[in-house]
């Protein structure tokens, strides 16, 4: 009976414990997307993400080949470039790159982040956050080369507003085929990175420092004793922190004997799928004046050697993929578009759909002075 009380009271204090931490979130704007890492002991990289908001993104995919010129679309002092890699994205409005992953397997993912404070241009050049993604996966192989030339700030980001009257604001996670991950975000003005392999999960607010303290504090009461449950940001963070450490990262015959051929990637695809579908939001739910805290709209899953993207739309009966490789994305190649708005069905390998299209414009901003 002793014992039975003193594990009534750790339970209560426990319990007491996660109301208080609930009840601190609570004052922080409820945003939803996320995006998680898993790496296997075989060297399998899956980048995983879903997108959440408040109505249709229109989401459509973009075969960008290398050698394309581009501007920042931010005012008279925008960055040019033309693009060293080519690169497979998913745009949202059609107006912005959000997710995509390059040629040399590097994957970029843009999550909404509301106390996004970019700064003013300072003299720099400018690049509307629109193409923020789009800029990294046509400039760099690698996160490590990324953050080395990142880390200089060759531009400023500018926010436009988005179709649906929300602010354009958003932080950056990017991850390559060796597992290496880093965390980009303007906070107060100051560009803050978190580089290292060990940033496996992303969502969106608060801060990320501040999502790492809050996780810390999870991680001592134990995923399998009592874990939050809303769909706010911070929760979903420590939720996909468990899940994604729990799921098995090898080879595991319970679940692989009825898929004989290239077992282990089906494998780890649907490990990270999972862990995305447990911490996404139910189709029609939705908050007033918070769209970015509503329906999981879709997800996306790359494994980052084999440079496939999987989609998962919550709208529409089967997971597709595209492989890159089978794209002709040489110097010289059309833009090409697989049309996925207006609830276009498709199963299985998809490269081959893809039609040449006219290229979409990316959202213009002008920068803060």
């Amino acid at each position: 009976m002793k014992n039975f009380r003193k594990s009534a009271r750790n339970i209560s204090h426990t319990v007491a414990a996660a109301v208080a931490v609930a009840a601190t979130l609570a004052a922080y704007r409820a945003d939803a997307c996320t995006r998680i890492l898993y790496v296997a002991k075989d060297g399998t990289v899956i980048t995983g993400r879903g997108m959440d908001w408040v109505d249709d993104t229109q989401p459509n995919l973009w075969s960008m080949p290398r050698g394309v010129h581009r501007e920042g679309c931010a005012g008279p002092a925008s960055i040019a470039w033309t693009s060293r890699y080519g690169s497979l994205v998913t745009t949202m409005y059609e107006i912005a790159t959000v997710d995509g992953i390059n040629e040399k397997g590097l994957v970029a993912n843009v999550l909404y982040l509301v106390e996004s404070e970019y700064g003013s241009a300072e003299g720099k050049p400018t690049l509307s956050i629109s193409l923020w993604a789009q800029y990294v996966l046509d400039n760099y192989a690698t996160v490590t080369e990324a953050i080395e030339k990142l880390q200089a700030e060759p531009f400023r980001i500018a926010s436009p507003i988005l179709p649906n009257g929300s602010p354009g604001t958003g932080h950056l996670a990017l991850s390559d085929s060796s597992g290496d991950s880093a965390i980009l975000e303007y906070v107060r003005g100051k560009l803050v990175i978190h580089h290292g392999k060990e940033f496996k999960v992303m969502t969106n607010s608060p801060t990320y420092d501040e999502q790492l303290t809050l996780n810390t504090y999870w991680q001592s009461i134990g995923g399998t004793t009592f874990m939050p449950g809303t769909n706010r940001a911070a929760d979903r963070f420590v939720r996909a922190s468990f899940y994604l450490d729990a799921i098995p990262k090898q080879k595991d015959e319970r679940f692989i004997k009825a898929v004989p051929d290239q077992q282990f990637r089906w494998q780890a695809l649907a490990s990270v799928l999972s862990v995305l579908r447990s911490v996404g939001v139910p189709l029609g739910i939705s908050v007033p004046d918070q769209p970015n805290i509503s329906t999981t709209q879709w997800r996306t899953a790359y494994n980052n050697g084999e440079r496939v993207l999987y989609f998962d739309s919550a709208l529409t009966p089967n997971t597709f993929w595209v492989d890159l490789d089978e794209l002709n994305i040489t110097e010289g190649a059309p833009v090409m578009k697989l049309s996925l708005a207006g609830g276009a069905v498709f199963a299985g390998n998809t490269s081959a759909k893809f039609a040449t299209a006219e290229p979409f414009q990316f959202l213009a901003a002008q920068p803060r002075r």
